[in-house]
């Protein structure tokens, strides 16, 4: 009992260490003004349509979930950062979205067994650390017949390469902890939904973003509204040198991205994997 409840506290305690990564920064700016049309191209490789109970998993300030809403579905829209609600929901004002905004863990969801007709993330739950809990939740929740839908960055793509690039600088991942962009390997993801689903559908795909004029803007922007980025840059805020190193890794990436060359200009292509699957009855 001793050990089952010190792995309960252990959890807690990452849970809220990521809690309080992604309330740091800006997410929801940076959702809306670099990676605006995602959301919805998930929502229609999924189909949802009137009248469907839809979860929205990791939604964030709602790229997903606002989108899905507009469509005519039963939107619950779940975060572990609930700081992230605030944004949504004026975003979801504005467009005339209505949905419920609820607080869960991707791992733990506060929902029964088969309730809802569509269970998607769009770079959202690839952050859960725990991969295979996170994915039974998402079967678990899905109705038999129903569609489960992840747009998630792959580990060659752009995204991909910055966390490889953020690795050497961040502090070690607690045991059993994964990285996100493998969520972006179909093979992987496959392996994680197991004969619990058929008709997979997977497809690599480009975001083109161009809202960077420099790799330095890139690497500044990220410093001050992504809350992984941040986070690294705080456990190496006492090591000047590593703080430099770390700065010019991520000015180099965006250089390699096409940043300020001739090659790229001021465009980024952002690899994802968009997969969908319909639960097994």
């Amino acid at each position: 009992m001793t050990m089952q409840n010190s792995a309960v506290e252990a959890d807690r305690a990452l849970k809220a260490k990521h809690r309080a990564m992604w309330a740091q920064g800006d997410y929801p700016s940076l959702a809306a003004e670099v990676i605006p049309g995602l959301g919805a191209v998930l929502v229609e490789a999924c189909g949802v349509r009137p009248g469907q109970r839809v979860l929205d998993v990791g939604a964030g300030s709602g790229n997903a979930a606002i989108p899905a809403a507009l469509a005519g579905a039963d939107v619950i829209a779940s975060d572990l950062t609930p700081e992230l609600f605030g944004a949504g929901r004026l975003a979801a004002e504005r467009q005339g979205a209505h949905l419920t905004w609820q607080e869960a863990d991707a791992e733990a969801l506060p929902f029964g067994d088969a309730g809802f007709d569509t269970v998607l993330s769009c770079v959202g739950v690839m952050f859960a650390p725990h991969h295979q809990q996170a994915a039974d939740e998402l079967v678990r929740v899905c109705r038999p017949g129903g569609t489960i839908g992840l747009l998630s960055w792959t580990p060659q793509g752009f995204i991909g390469r910055m966390f490889a690039t953020m690795k050497p600088y961040a502090p070690p991942p607690p045991p059993g902890a994964q990285p996100p962009p493998l969520w972006g390997d179909e093979g992987h993801v496959r392996a994680l939904l197991g004969d619990r689903v058929t008709d997979v559908r997977a497809e690599r795909r480009t975001a083109r973003v161009d809202r960077f004029a420099t790799p330095e803007a890139f690497r500044d922007y990220f410093k001050e509204r992504y809350g992984p980025t941040i986070t690294v840059y705080k456990s190496i805020a006492d090591d000047p040198d590593r703080v430099a190193a770390l700065d010019r890794d991520l000015v180099d990436l965006g250089r390699d991205g096409g940043l300020g060359t001739d090659q790229g200009g001021t465009a980024l292509e952002w690899e994802y994997l968009l997969l969908t699957a319909r639960r097994a009855g």
